[in-house]
């Protein structure tokens, strides 16, 4: 079977999901299962892969469900616990004390303190923090999940301490054997993974509040978001000059983590100070909850009283968070990691093959959470009954999340173990990358970050996504006679960029707030985001491949310049827009 039509097949498991999720916005509990029978059957009708060995990949991401499940509980835990004690109203009244402009609290959460989590954490965990946090100051639950995954793209190729790049890109190329040096290439290419981020990131911020204003404001506008552009640009900056600048100097372990942590103590004083702040007559808000979409609402109900006024001080409010990001500190970063690693549940070669599958129990963010919960109980002096209320409540949301994710990650690891079956055919992601470069030629480098990206959509996981491709992007570099490495650069920021639209992370933080069965609809509303930055870094990293043989005036650099031009051109009439939204009113 020829290798576009071996990719026109391996395409069809993702196929279902754009169509039956994304267009026809079906919940992730009834499209999943459409999409896991289309890959099991191709695996086993196609592939030629044996019956035991798809069984084997389905237990195993029935096993990963699992552990993703025990996080979302956690997450959730958490929020009902402090909603419980009034700790949440606390902290609400303490970023309404910043401002009450929704916009600037969305880039204070989502972009800064969502980047410290990714680099402290990584794996979904920003999601499982910041997006209840939206919620908790009174976001719609689906405006709060929409930001979270916005945010997944320029922190996540160092998140985890690296992890994508140490494990993933590092792994990925291991084969090589003309890198000498794995750590040395891995170093040098995350300087170029921070250098594409850097570019792409800067209007992320401006992504945040616009898609904020567009589709959930009043007015549908755009322009209303972009009205804090000053803002967002100084907030992005703020967070990737010092990543930049990590990268370069210290390697890909500490970008996401330093630069998040220091863009809070740089936008945050400087916000209350009124440095670029909107006026007090241009505050930004959502409408009254009564007049919410239905769609945007999930099944957490948080109470916006003021029951609580006075009764959790903001130290207290804000102890839990605090003592997750040090936990995570901790585990991540000491030999306290190695120790709760050792408390394992393995399965070794399910059903006789070779794939196996273990659950790192203490050590994964769920079981900080749910520690810092208990913590919670009583550092905020709570009684039984409300403690029991938030676990009773916990639970439910998270039986509700289980019936997607049961069939989303065993779509996902029938996917990645489709190799090794009697027709010889590499596995799905390859054969389907393989393609796509047979097909763009020399222009393939434009492609190579949608291939990132589709593979951290499909897998959930920028890591996976890099560990899958890299040694592929390195042999199409080779084979094109460009860069190898620029071209492993942009397989790492197209992975990373494909976290906005995996659909097990939107799954995992919609579950989070409650927002089961509208996948499909938060999805929709991070494609642009997720097409500007691949196609963005894409020409760029063409550009650089390429002007030294085509020019400065090539395919890449014009679509680049062609992108910015658009960004330049509605910045620069934003206030003529804002004008008309304005006149429109007065005389409505």
């Amino acid at each position: 079977m020829g290798t576009g039509t071996l990719a026109i097949l391996a395409l069809l498991p993702v196929i279902v999901v754009a169509v039956f999720l994304v267009g026809l916005k079906w919940p992730a509990s009834k499209a999943m299962p459409l999409s896991y029978i289309v890959a099991v059957l191709l695996a086993l009708f196609v592939w030629d892969v044996a019956f035991p060995k798809v069984a084997a990949a389905s237990v195993h991401g029935l096993i990963v469900a699992i552990t993703l499940l025990f996080i979302i509980f956690g997450a959730i835990l958490l929020l009902n616990t402090l909603q419980e004690s009034g700790g949440l109203h606390t902290i609400r009244r303490g970023f309404t004390d910043i401002t009450p402009d929704r916009r600037i609290q969305v880039i204070i959460i989502a972009w800064l303190f969502g980047s410290f989590i990714e680099g402290s954490a990584g794996f979904g965990t920003p999601a499982a923090v910041a997006v209840p946090l939206l919620v908790g100051l009174g976001f719609p639950a689906m405006a709060a999940v929409v930001s979270g995954m916005v945010i997944q793209s320029t922190p996540v190729s160092f998140g985890a301490v690296g992890t994508p790049m140490i494990v993933g890109v590092g792994t990925g190329i291991e084969p090589l054997t003309q890198i000498a040096n794995v750590s040395d290439f891995v170093f040098g290419v995350a300087g170029k993974v921070a250098l594409l981020h850097t570019i792409a990131g800067l209007l992320i911020p401006l992504f945040l509040v616009g898609i904020l204003t567009r589709f959930f404001g009043k007015n549908k506008s755009f322009s209303e978001g972009l009205k804090v552009w000053k803002f967002a640009l100084f907030a992005s900056l703020a967070m990737t000059i010092p990543y930049l600048i990590v990268a370069n100097l210290l390697g890909p372990e500490f970008p996401s983590m330093i630069g998040g942590l220091l863009g809070l103590a740089i936008v945050i004083p400087a916000a209350k100070k009124g440095f670029l702040m909107p006026k007090e007559n241009e505050i930004w808000d959502f409408e009254a909850k009564d007049r919410w979409d239905p769609t945007w609402t999930g099944r957490v109900e948080l109470k916006q009283s003021d029951i609580y006024a006075g009764k959790i001080s903001m130290w207290r409010a804000w102890a839990p968070y605090v003592l997750i990001a040090v936990l995570l500190l901790i585990s991540r970063l000491t030999v306290a990691g190695d120790w709760l690693k050792s408390a394992k549940i393995t399965i070794p070669n399910i059903f006789g093959t070779e794939i196996s599958s273990s659950w790192e129990i203490l050590f994964s963010p769920g079981f900080i959470f749910i520690v810092v919960a208990v913590v919670t109980y009583y550092m905020h002096g709570m009684k039984g009954r409300e403690f029991a209320r938030a676990w009773k409540d916990s639970g439910k949301t998270m039986v509700a999340a289980g019936s997607a994710l049961v069939f989303t990650v065993p779509m996902v690891q029938v996917f990645l173990n489709s190799g090794g079956g009697a027709s010889g055919y590499e596995k799905m992601p390859l054969v389907l990358a393989e393609g796509v470069a047979d097909l763009a030629g020399s222009v393939y480098p434009i492609f190579a970050t949608f291939i990132g990206g589709l593979g951290a959509f499909v897998a959930g996981s920028n890591t996976v996504s890099n560990m899958m491709f890299s040694l592929f992007q390195f042999g199409v570099g080779e084979n094109i006679g460009g860069d190898p490495a620029w071209m492993v650069a942009l397989q790492a920021v197209g992975g990373a960029a494909g976290n906005m639209i995996c659909v097990h992370n939107v799954v995992a933080a919609s579950a989070v707030v409650g927002l089961v069965g509208k996948e499909g609809h938060v999805i929709r509303k991070t494609l642009v985001p997720f097409f500007y930055y691949a196609l963005l870094l894409g020409s760029i990293g063409y550009s650089i491949m390429w002007t030294a043989d085509k020019g400065i005036f090539n395919i890449g650099s014009i679509i680049a310049v062609i992108i910015w031009a658009i960004v330049i051109y509605v910045i620069a009439t934003n206030n003529k827009r804002l004008n008309a939204i304005e006149h429109k009113r007065n005389i409505a």
